[in-house]
């Protein structure tokens, strides 16, 4: 909104209201905006959680160390989504319909986060939305974006086709039609792009939602994500760039830019009340929120298979759970002494701040290596 009135209403009649067209400043401001607001509002937000008694119920099975975190205000989720949607309005061009897709994702996920933590809190236990449930609202979410996507396509602002990193020329397109040309397919001919699709979204919630188990672990790792997908969405949108890396130029993505600028703020100022000992847990409304988010930006921008590196974190957690569970099922037996991964290291003998400032830190090598695969094609 103000991008529209100091830029594209007021800017002729002031002309040093010339500087809110670049995106570099805007980015800026919208990652300073969301830092203020979480700051801010943090104790207030904090405060109503304590007096409506919305308390972190700690699972059984967990580690004991962990239990006397019970009760700690949870659903700080909600400061993230308004630290970040704020900003992003303020901001961005809201012309753009890659930032309402971006925006609406991320409400969407942060309401079936939101949905799960109430129930949690309302039948004071650790359950809340059934498995099937949740992973069912997930997937309409996800394919409803994917469908937009479809649409885009069609009208020329998108495409279907994978960025492969190392590779300059090997770009397969997920629609059936690129592949043999068969008529009268209609939608069906995007099938593949819509599953994988979906697949991306859907892993990444849930990969940043189980990373969500230590203070300030998921948040911490969400600020590196966020700032490797600003660079990425930046040099998508920008002429010179995309075409000295030789990267597919999407000039409508780079606004996006912005909003991912506003995701590193909000963290940071989230990252204030959450550090250890934590004052406030993010809760699913939180996680399910930035993975959908995280997930959304990369399947727009074109680097659904450079996510592994971007969130290198969160999808080692998400594959510790996946192989716990398959290697129990089928073998009876147990890979890490508990999963996800950051309590396999706690029962190692890790205190929780050494556990957290190594993830920290493979988060960054993951996302460096990411940002250095532009070049390395």
């Amino acid at each position: 909104m103000l991008y529209w009135l100091l830029y594209q209403k007021l800017f002729p009649y002031f002309r040093p209201f010339r500087i809110f067209r670049y995106l570099t400043f805007r980015t800026a401001f919208a990652s300073l905006t969301a830092l203020l607001i979480a700051l801010l509002i943090g104790p207030y937000v904090i405060e109503k959680l304590r007096e409506f008694q919305i308390g972190q119920y700690i699972r059984e099975e967990g580690p004991k160390a962990h239990q006397k975190k019970a009760g700690t205000p949870t659903m700080g989720g909600v400061l993230i989504c308004i630290a970040i949607l704020l900003p992003t309005l303020l901001w961005s061009d809201l012309s753009n319909p890659f930032v309402w897709m971006v925006m609406g994702s991320t409400l969407a996920f942060g309401a079936i986060g939101f949905a799960d933590d109430y129930i949690k809190v309302i039948h004071r236990r650790n359950l809340g939305l059934t498995a099937r449930a949740k992973m069912g609202l997930q997937i309409l979410v996800s394919g409803a974006i994917a469908i937009s996507l479809v649409y885009m396509q069609t009208q020329g602002s998108y495409s279907t086709r994978l960025m492969v990193p190392f590779l300059k020329r090997f770009r397969p397109d997920l629609a059936i039609n690129a592949l043999g040309h068969i008529p009268h397919l209609g939608l069906l001919a995007f099938a593949p792009f819509v599953i994988f699709t979906v697949l991306v979204i859907v892993f990444s919630s849930n990969a940043v939602n189980l990373t969500d188990g230590l203070d300030g672990l998921a948040i911490g790792c969400t600020i590196i994500a966020a700032g490797a997908l600003a660079v990425l969405t930046y040099v998508s949108g920008h002429v010179v760039f995309s075409d000295y890396l030789e990267l597919q130029r999407m000039p409508l993505v780079g606004e996006l830019t912005v909003f991912c600028g506003a995701m590193v703020g909000a963290s940071i100022g989230f990252l204030w009340y959450n550090a250890h000992p934590a004052e406030v847990f993010m809760g699913d409304v939180g996680s399910l929120a930035l993975g959908g988010a995280i997930g959304t930006v990369a399947v727009v921008i074109k680097q659904e298979l450079l996510l592994p590196f971007i969130g290198g974190i969160f999808v080692l957690e998400a594959m510790s759970v996946i192989l716990q569970v398959g290697s129990y099922k089928l073998r009876k037996k147990r890979i890490f002494k508990m999963a996800p991964l950051h309590h396999h290291f706690e029962l190692l003998g890790w205190s929780e701040s050494k556990v957290i400032a190594r993830f920290w830190i493979g988060a960054l090598v993951f996302a460096l290596f990411a940002l250095t695969t532009l070049k390395l094609r």
